[in-house]
């Protein structure tokens, strides 16, 4: 009998999930109920953030919170360029440019000094936010990259989609990505591949209440429903100055990205499983490193950023394919027929089409470098560390290193 293909990331529902989505199921709402806020709450208390709102993806996390920094047409956020194509599209989606910054070659991460980097070719247009993003698991220097964020006032965004449980050091001082303890925002993402998963959702965190309640606005429309910040009496109101009990007001158009109480049920269940879901993550990963240091220096795992503690969502092998006379492609299409998937982490968006013509040709050679090595193997809460060995040893055969 064959072995199971292996993905490179997958859910893990248990009976529990099952029996939390069939509650909400038989519950009196099906969306915008309790469930909603009860998830709010519990990842707000996860993270160290004053506030979590809750939307349909990770996307749309991104989209509301760069909507909550109301820029101006052609105001300049800064990307880095390795990262999903959904962190830059936020800014456009909100009439922004984007100006991408280059990563270290060996952890795919925004450090100081590219960010100084950018903010140097941003010339006349001074940039209204930087949106860094933890990836992999890994965060960034989230206290380097404040402190010069904090010289040109620069908002702080985080994409965390791949750090819950994550941590960095600032200081003498330890704090959880989502704390917001240097930024203004993060935003997180909990699709299936995700260390938990709502099916499709988001969120962002933040330790702004007044920023946080317009994010509930813009994420259900845009309106109104508390009577006492009506604004318009002739409409809202009756001839004693009550409220009528339907009124709603919109005071600027918002979006359709709420979240369903089905998928807050799974994840309430999913969140109360993140320390032991993290715990068996750092255990494959650190099985990962240990067999792949039979490969080097031809294959490496993902550079560490210093001083953090990361809950690791993808497991990056750094390869030289040049060197080893075998493409990528060659790569996974043999990896794929010995029933291993993998996956491509990412392409630098600074050469999609729509980002190459918009802007032209750049060049940041630290995304290339990067970009030309990673390949992300198998991680999820379900492997056992005999998968590791499995698909270490798959890879091996793939690039010609087996007889190691």
């Amino acid at each position: 009998m064959s072995e199971p293909f292996l993905p490179y990331g997958r859910q893990c529902i248990e009976d529990d999930d099952v029996a939390a989505v069939a509650a909400a199921l038989r519950g009196d709402y099906l969306t915008t109920g309790p469930a909603v806020a009860e998830f709010e709450r519990a990842l707000a208390a996860r993270v160290g953030a004053r506030e979590a709102v809750v939307c349909a993806n990770g996307t749309a996390a991104l989209h509301l919170a760069v909507a909550s920094l109301d820029l101006t047409p052609g105001e300049v956020c800064i990307v880095p360029a390795i990262t999903f194509v959904a962190t830059a599209n936020a800014v456009r989606y909100c009439g922004g440019e984007v100006l991408f910054a280059d990563v270290d070659a060996d952890t795919g991460l925004l450090t100081e000094a590219s960010l100084d980097e950018a903010l140097r070719r941003a010339g006349g247009r001074p940039p209204r936010a930087v949106l860094p993003v933890h990836l992999a698991g890994q965060a960034c220097d989230l206290a380097g990259l404040a402190r010069l964020a904090r010289q040109h006032r620069l908002a702080v965004v985080e994409d965390a989609a791949h750090a819950i449980g994550s941590s960095y050091a600032a200081g003498n001082a330890v704090f959880p990505v989502g704390a917001c303890a240097q930024g203004d925002m993060a935003t997180f993402s909990f699709h299936p591949v995700k260390t938990v998963t709502m099916g499709e959702g988001g969120a962002i965190t933040t330790n702004d209440a007044g920023r946080a309640e317009r994010l509930r606005r813009l994420r259900s429309h845009g309106l109104e429903r508390r009577a006492e910040r009506f604004v318009d009496a002739a409409l809202s109101r009756d001839d004693r100055g009550r409220p009528h009990v339907w009124s709603y007001e919109l005071g600027e158009p918002g979006f359709n990205y709420r979240a369903t109480d089905l998928q807050c049920a799974l994840g309430l269940s999913q969140l109360a499983k993140l320390d032991r879901f993290i715990a068996i993550r750092r255990r494959l990963v650190a099985r990962y490193d240990r067999n792949l240091a039979v490969l080097a220096p031809a294959v490496r795992p993902l550079g560490r950023q210093p001083g953090g503690d990361p809950a690791w969502h993808l497991y990056v092998a750094l390869i030289d394919f040049a060197g080893l006379g075998r493409t990528r492609d060659q790569v996974m299409a043999d990896l794929r027929q010995q029933g291993i998937g993998s996956q491509v982490h990412y392409i630098p968006v600074h050469r999609q089409p729509y980002y190459r013509e918009r802007y032209g040709p750049l060049s940041l050679p630290g995304a290339e470098r990067y970009y030309a090595r990673c390949l992300s193997l198998p991680l999820f809460a379900g492997m056992s560390e005999a998968d590791v060995d499995r698909a270490v040893g798959a890879l091996a055969a793939a690039l010609g290193l087996g007889g190691r």
